[in-house]
């Protein structure tokens, strides 16, 4: 099933709809989403494959989806360490940070360093409302997940890419292609241009919202929140 796509404009006013006619907050979609992150990494990537995971966290939403993923993934016996390096002071992510402290969850500002130990990647720097230049820190992380041969998962868009219009040209996302990504919600445009595995976590889009925006809800197995799809015809 290849589903329909949902542009950034789109994107951010149907999150709007949902916490306003959906009656969801903003803490709840960001649990949602990264519990959708951390099962797509499970199935990744088992405990039994190398349990440790850095997780890159953007200062934005991208980035609190991180945090909530690196706490679902400590209980599911992974050994995360989050990079985040510009954190912000808003009281939500304020607290996503502490959950994790709490849990002893190491924080790095070494990035080079911690992907030397580490078996998977999270590519939780930037999403769906990502425009203009990589700025510092970020483009020599970027750098650095294009040329390692360690698994990388995105969440909603590999980090630098254009929502609408995919990989850069130019820059440290130039040709950069993650393991997999995560589409939070619906998938957006770019994933015409993407090539790894793609998982799609958005069993909260109710079938109002979901007419309103002509997306499809694909079908959901069980407990997951996550659900494969088919890139180029096959399911990876």
């Amino acid at each position: 099933m290849v589903l329909k796509t949902l542009s950034s404009k789109n994107a951010a006013a149907l999150d709007k709809d949902l916490m306003s006619i959906g009656a969801f907050s903003l803490d709840q979609l960001m649990e949602l989403a990264g519990l959708s992150v951390s099962q797509a990494v499970y199935k990744l990537h088992p405990p039994s494959k190398g349990n440790r995971v850095l997780i890159a966290c953007g200062p934005g939403n991208n980035g609190g989806d991180g945090l909530v993923a690196g706490r679902h993934l400590w209980h599911y016996g992974y050994q995360p360490t989050i990079y985040y390096p510009k954190q912000s002071k808003n009281d939500l992510y304020q607290r996503l940070a502490k959950q994790l402290k709490d849990l002893n969850i190491p924080f790095t500002d070494d990035f080079q360093s911690a992907i030397k130990s580490t078996d998977h990647i999270v590519d939780a720097i930037f999403g769906f409302s990502f425009e203009g230049e990589v700025r510092e820190p970020f483009p020599s992380v970027i750098e650095a997940l294009k040329t390692t041969s360690l698994p990388v998962t995105s969440v909603d868009a590999p980090s630098s890419w254009n929502i609408e219009d995919g990989p850069p040209s130019s820059g440290p996302g130039k040709d950069f292609q993650p393991t997999a990504l995560v589409s939070l919600t619906a998938p957006k445009p770019l994933v015409k241009w993407f090539k790894g595995r793609h998982f799609v976590g958005g069993r909260f889009v109710t079938p109002q919202i979901a007419a309103k925006y002509d997306i499809d809800v694909p079908q959901y197995v069980g407990v997951d929140e996550v659900v494969e799809m088919e890139v180029e015809g096959r399911k990876l």
